[in-house]
């Protein structure tokens, strides 16, 4: 599903350097495996490197032996850089938005300065539905996270590889790699609007079990004429 995401979305294009963003979690893990075998096909050459974010202010903390030892493993050189988040100064901004914020911001100067035309992020098909939810319920617009997005006059592409992949896809696959959980997960991680959708979501499965793929497909599906 990976090969056809990108196949789908022309993520990737011949002499492309891509950097992949780790967290340390389940998604990214897969996904810089998935790139790592993509690549051994050898249908588009291309190049991949890892990066690694470690946010000091904030309680999140990933095993970077392990991260190291497995981009080893696949082939790929791996990056760590450390900042902060400066959360305690965020005013009312919620702390999900500052790290993210900043995370991205170090991803997005790394990429530039060190001659990458692709940054691969690690969000998956219910993630891509669980933005969905959130920008209609507290911003009223349809939009979400696209396979692949240009940024910068198209200096730089975001691309998703596991954007046709679900979340118990990969946690099947991380399972069965025996991925290490992360040393110490992010305090916040249940207070945010991102778990709100998630159990709403949930809702609507118990009422039809297609119901996610079908949110997804329907931003594919949009009948203007039959809108307001």
């Amino acid at each position: 599903m990976t090969a056809k995401a990108i196949n789908q979305y022309h993520m990737i294009e011949e002499g492309d350097r891509v950097l992949a963003a780790v967290s340390g979690g389940k998604d990214s893990l897969v996904m810089l495996e998935a790139l790592a075998a993509f690549k051994k096909f050898k249908t588009i050459r291309f190049e991949v490197e890892a990066i690694h974010i470690d946010v000091e202010d904030v309680g999140y903390l990933a095993d970077g032996n392990f991260l190291q030892a497995y981009a080893e493993k696949l082939g790929v050189p791996i990056h760590f850089k450390t900042i902060e988040a400066g959360l305690e100064n965020r005013g009312k901004k919620a702390p999900c938005f500052v790290c993210s914020w900043h995370r991205r911001k170090t991803l997005f100067e790394f990429a530039k300065n060190n001659g990458f035309q692709k940054l691969a992020m690690g969000h998956h098909l219910d993630d891509a539905v669980e933005t969905l939810m959130i920008n209609m319920a507290y911003h009223g617009h349809i939009s979400s996270l696209p396979g692949k997005l240009k940024m910068f006059d198209g200096a730089l592409h975001l691309i998703r590889p596991l954007i046709l992949l679900t979340d118990k896809d990969t946690r099947e696959f991380a399972n069965i790699r025996g991925f290490t959980k992360l040393k110490q997960s992010c305090p916040f991680e249940d207070l945010t609007k991102r778990n709100t959708a998630r159990k709403l979501i949930e809702q609507l499965e118990a009422i039809h079990p297609k119901a996610a793929f079908n949110l997804f497909n329907a931003m594919k599906n949009i009948d203007e004429e039959y809108l307001p």
